[in-house]
């Protein structure tokens, strides 16, 4: 069932370039596939590895620092998940790409302890542009202060921007979210020009986040079909 799930991922994720393709986009044309495992157990990493998907997204530094002990570190591990400040060192210790800093104080704190370790990390700033108050970003106003000072900190890489759209039953409302991300990437690639990811979509939005600029999309459910909240990391 895993493998019939990801070609059907796969497939969709080629329909969505193919129409794209005439927009010309900075963002590429291609996209990385990251499977989300939250509240599945270590085994589906080892899984979908032998399926050929190398990146793995945990919301949770306990649950990765687990199923990493369980497994073995393979592939390259992304944090999708909000992140606590006093959870920064585990972070940079387990993950390759950090998606979800959401504050010039967090930023802080994951640089301080890359450098600790003498670690530059890879990062993504998560940008609020839904406005959902239960959720984790940047707002305008904070993102456009922060820029200023990203170079103050020489043990974090920015590569890019993470965008959530907000949940309703119509996707298409999703489509306003994930352009203005695309635009916000766009205006800072020109900026600095090594920005290169910009992570939008997951299970139920990927394909319309694809179409607007996506490079890197967070799929879990229609990977591994509903979590299991029994399970105690």
């Amino acid at each position: 069932m895993l493998a019939d799930n990801l070609q059907q991922v796969q497939a969709k994720i080629a329909e969505a370039l193919q129409l794209r393709k005439d927009k010309d986009l900075v963002t590429g044309d291609s996209v990385t596939l990251v499977a989300v495992t939250k509240n599945h157990p270590p085994e589906i990493i080892t899984d979908i590895e032998a399926l050929g998907i190398a990146n793995v997204g945990e919301n949770r530094v306990q649950e990765a620092k687990h199923k990493q002990e369980a497994l073995g570190k393979h592939g390259y591990w992304h944090l999708i998940g909000h992140l606590q400040t006093n959870k920064a060192r585990q972070a940079v210790a387990l993950f390759d790409l950090i998606e979800s800093i959401d504050s010039e104080h967090l930023l802080a704190a994951v640089d301080k302890e890359a450098a600790r370790i003498g670690k530059v990390q890879d990062i993504l700033l998560q940008l609020n542009i839904a406005h959902e108050e239960q959720k984790s970003g940047l707002e305008k106003e904070e993102y456009l202060a922060l820029l200023p000072k990203l170079d103050e900190y020489k043990n974090v890489h920015v590569r890019g921007l993470m965008v959530i759209a907000q949940k309703c039953d119509d996707i298409e409302q999703t489509r306003p979210v994930f352009a203005a991300g695309y635009r916000a990437f766009e205006r800072l690639q020109k900026q600095r020009p090594d920005i290169d990811l910009l992570s939008m979509g997951m299970s139920h939005d990927y394909q319309i986040a694809i179409e607007e600029g996506a490079n890197i999309v967070r799929v879990g459910t229609a990977l591994f079909g509903e979590r299991d909240y029994s399970l105690k990391f």
